[in-house]
């Protein structure tokens, strides 16, 4: 596992102008020896609020209302901790719900954020689509050689993908990015080195991708130095309050998706007004394929939820967003939508 530098230089003020607080962390310090200031992360959200005494008493440690809710009763968290959107501070931090009692901690190199983390003897099996991506090997070869080639289909590469969700993400920026179906990390990454945001959450179901964006970030050291967050949680159940975060990604996801509309439901609950969502993914047809070819791709494409562009926009419009764009090439489309 690589070691970041302990030169890594700070974050600068200028990039966070709606968020100061993330502005004022100490240097990333990655040994044993943590710095007695942590960096502080202040959300829009309630006073801090104690746990057990005892709990509270350990020196260095900080027990704050989080920007993270509770995915049963969506009741913000009680962290107790070094507060900080980073894989550090995310590691020490415990999280508590003060209203169902249930407590959630970090897991390996992520935050268990799903309904069923730390249940015994009760597991659950998804659809075979979901399942898939969950497999180490598939998140081995993900960014290996399985999304390039994605380019046959109209995908322009992720280097423009990402050029033109920035273009979507102007009135989002400097606030917190949730990238959600993050897989292996490789949009999350992006949107952290850019430096636009005061915060970038990589969500993932898969516990082998969020290691192996972990794998990735490590090998960065300006990215172990960024406020990047790791966090395994279910997109029809997010575990952030109602109107909290500013942008949302979703990078060739909605295909995967078990039931686009309660994700794009929750996607609308989270993001507050004027919070935009970008998303990318294959067509099941675009308005150029010829009718006699229709049937056919819908027979083939049966193993996953692909929808058509006039369905994305209606799923997205019944949720409650608004000024609804798009561009297709072949059977790829980048949308985006507002919360009004």
């Amino acid at each position: 596992m690589a070691i970041a530098s302990p030169s890594l230089r700070p974050l600068h003020k200028s990039l966070f102008p709606k968020y100061p607080c993330l502005s004022q962390c100490s240097r990333f310090r990655p040994s044993l020896h943590f710095s007695s200031q942590p960096l502080r992360f202040t959300v829009r959200a309630s006073s801090a609020v104690a746990l057990e005494p005892d709990l509270s008493s350990q020196r260095n440690q900080t027990v704050d209302t989080d920007l993270f809710s509770c995915p049963v009763c969506y009741e913000p968290l009680i962290r107790k901790g070094p507060s900080g959107l980073n894989l550090e501070a995310i590691y020490r931090s415990g999280f508590k719900c003060k209203k169902c009692n249930k407590s959630y901690s970090s897991k390996d190199v992520y935050l268990d954020l799903t309904i069923t983390a730390g249940l015994r003897d009760y597991t659950e099996v998804k659809p075979v689509g979901t399942e898939l991506f969950r497999s180490p090997f598939v998140s081995f070869v993900y960014e290996r050689g399985w999304r390039q080639n994605f380019n046959r289909s109209g995908f322009p590469g992720p280097d423009e993908e990402f050029r033109m969700a920035q273009e979507y993400f102007k009135p989002a920026e400097g606030g917190i990015l949730v990238d959600v179906s993050c897989g292996s990390g490789l949009f999350s990454r992006k949107f952290a080195k850019s430096g636009t945001y005061s915060g970038v959450i990589a969500l993932d179901f898969s516990e082998n991708m969020l290691r192996q964006c972990n794998d990735f970030i490590e090998q960065d050291a300006s990215l172990l130095a960024s406020n990047i967050a790791l966090v395994r949680a279910d997109v029809s159940r997010l575990p952030f309050s109602s109107g909290s975060i500013d942008a949302v990604h979703a990078g060739a996801a909605l295909h995967c998706w078990p039931s686009t509309s309660n994700a794009v439901a929750e996607i609308s609950r989270i993001l507050r007004s004027g919070g935009v969502f970008v998303g990318s993914t294959f067509l099941r047809y675009s308005s150029t394929t010829p009718w006699i070819v229709r049937p056919f791709r819908e027979r083939i494409l049966q193993n996953y939820n692909y929808l058509t562009e006039e369905e994305i926009e209606d799923v997205c419009t019944s949720c409650g967003l608004t000024n609804f764009t798009k561009k297709v090439q072949q059977s790829f489309i980048m949308f985006s939508a507002q919360k009004p």
